[in-house]
């Protein structure tokens, strides 16, 4: 699944710089994850780097976009390779 920033965040500005495929950016409100960006660091970490910084715990799997890890690893090469 990719991964989904809730209405809690307080905009710290952690999360963005961790991406490494920069699904992450400052939306209206609050920051939010490009789920065709988003690929939970399969491919480049063993953990999602932004849930692991995020002070508030607000960033949860997006239900919308349902994907096994072998899914989130095709995107992370397509990512890569593009």
């Amino acid at each position: 699944m990719a991964l989904l920033i809730t209405d809690e965040c307080i905009n710290c500005d952690v999360c963005e710089p961790e991406c490494p495929n920069d699904a992450i950016s400052q939306g209206d409100e609050t920051y939010v994850i490009n789920p065709d960006l988003c690929t939970e660091c399969v491919g480049h970490y063993e953990t999602s780097q932004c849930v692991e910084v995020c002070p508030v715990d607000c960033i949860i799997k997006d239900p919308a976009h349902d994907e096994t890890h072998d899914d989130l690893q095709a995107k992370a090469d397509r990512i890569s390779a593009g």
